[in-house]
């Protein structure tokens, strides 16, 4: 199973052509581009499965909510997917977008709830060794970098010393792990293993998270 040259070309042709008359003309096409991304995401929650609890497969829709934005276009130009994890006590989640030219996986906490986001800070200014462990971890560097990925402050949060040495982590809004693809890697036979890999280096920083995320600061479960 892959991601086919002719679902990536349907893509490239509904950007140029991002309109409902168009859309709806080639609506035969867009349903095989679908079915096939649907089938790709399958062998992506079958191989997570082998090594986390998934709970939830989303598909997003095609369409775009235009009402308050100033691109009135109809429709998203790519195929995306989020992965849930399964239980209160695993946190995380795993996210897949194809689109010409700017295609990427991410996992991690994009926009954590004010509780969750400050119980993050509040870990980071008490100790953020195991932070800087996973950044700094050669399996997740191969994968991700060097960063986390997110929004974030330009100053210190309220209630926090700007002058931290973990500054830097407690600014963020959230915490993301990013890895780009080309067209060539989505297209290539080992795509889906590569997917496969970049989700299970994301296991350390999702397993600190839960940690982090289910106790208060003194380590007892909050569960």
């Amino acid at each position: 199973m892959k991601f086919h040259k002719t679902s990536l070309a349907y893509l490239k042709d509904l950007k140029q052509n991002n309109n409902r008359d168009w859309f709806a003309a080639t609506k035969t096409t867009f349903t095989k581009a679908q079915s096939n991304a649907k089938e790709v995401h399958a062998v992506i929650r079958e191989r997570l499965e082998k090594h986390d609890a998934i709970d939830r497969y989303k598909l997003y829709r095609i369409y775009r909510d235009v009402r308050f934005s100033k691109d009135k276009t109809p429709y998203q130009p790519h195929f995306a997917a989020s992965f849930s994890r399964k239980g209160t006590h695993l946190r995380g989640g795993y996210y897949l977008r194809i689109r010409p030219g700017e295609s990427f996986l991410a996992g991690g906490f994009w926009e954590p709830n004010k509780e969750d986001l400050f119980r993050i800070r509040k870990e980071i200014e008490l100790d953020d060794t195991e932070f800087r462990e996973i950044l700094a971890d050669k399996n997740f560097q191969k994968y991700f970098g060097e960063k986390f990925e997110g929004e974030e402050l330009k100053t210190a949060p309220r209630g926090f010393d700007k002058e931290h040495k973990a500054i830097d982590l407690i600014r963020k809004k959230g915490f993301i792990a990013v890895r780009k693809f080309t067209d060539k890697e989505v297209l290539s036979d080992n795509f889906l293993q590569e997917v496969d890999a970049s989700y299970k280096a994301l296991r350390p920083f999702f397993n600190l998270m839960s940690d982090v995320l289910t106790t208060n600061l003194n380590g007892e479960s909050i569960l």
